[in-house]
């Protein structure tokens, strides 16, 4: 990934930098992604199903919120009630239901549903690239939603057993990234995450944070 780029200092810099990094049409390279990558170190992630199968549709939010002079972002702990990706870290989102009228409206509803933030509360700047994610087939859309204050967090305990903050300075900072040799389905693999209050953030999730993350460097380093 490349060197760190110099950070906003006030809140109302990373909220202008957020925005710009959703709104503005962005180019991200792959090696800038934090991809799984094989013993060869080839990419380990297709970018859409099989040939036949049809993906699942979802999405998921990034809501962020200022907090001093950070702004901030909530992630999940799965409950370990769920039938997929027990105990992972998360962003709040799911599936798309038939009366949903697309990425937005089902991002906004899951993170009412998952931890009670209203979307009448929410400003939507956006949504980022879809990604692919193999085990569970779906195909997600990031949803990046402003509050203009620390939204009041209430868990659904069947979906959210906990959840920690990260902020966009932290998402910046080549130290919050590690990569650990792991075997997941059979394959040896080294596997990039952010460490996030000693938890380990990694798969789709640290995809789409990794994505979001470039695009604010790329936007910091141009007008450096």
């Amino acid at each position: 990934m490349a060197a760190a780029a110099i950070q906003p200092k006030t809140v109302q810099d990373w909220v202008q930098l957020a925005r710009a990094a959703t709104t503005l049409e962005i180019d991200v390279a792959a090696h800038d992604l934090l991809l799984m990558r094989d013993a060869t170190g080839q990419q380990f992630r297709p970018s859409a199903p099989p040939t036949g199968m049809t993906a699942r549709i979802g999405a998921v939010l990034l809501l962020l919120y200022p907090d001093g002079q950070d702004v901030c972002l909530p992630l999940t702990i799965r409950s370990e009630m769920l039938p997929n990706h027990r105990g992972e870290i998360s962003l709040p989102g799911g599936r798309t239901d038939p009366e949903d009228t697309g990425p937005v409206a089902t991002a906004l509803r899951e993170c009412d549903e998952e931890i009670g933030v209203a979307p009448a509360s929410l400003e939507v700047w956006g949504t980022l690239p879809s990604i692919y994610i193999v085990p569970s087939n779906f195909q997600i859309t990031p949803v990046v939603a402003f509050s203009t204050s620390a939204p009041v967090i209430h868990m659904n305990p069947s979906e959210v057993s906990s959840v920690i903050t990260l902020t966009l300075r932290e998402l910046l900072d080549p130290a919050t990234v590690a990569v650990e040799r792991w075997t997941l389905r059979g394959t040896e693999l080294d596997v990039p995450f952010y460490a996030v209050a000693g938890h380990k953030v990694w798969g789709a999730t640290a995809l789409i944070l990794s994505e979001f993350a470039a695009r604010m460097r790329h936007i910091l380093e141009e007008t450096r």
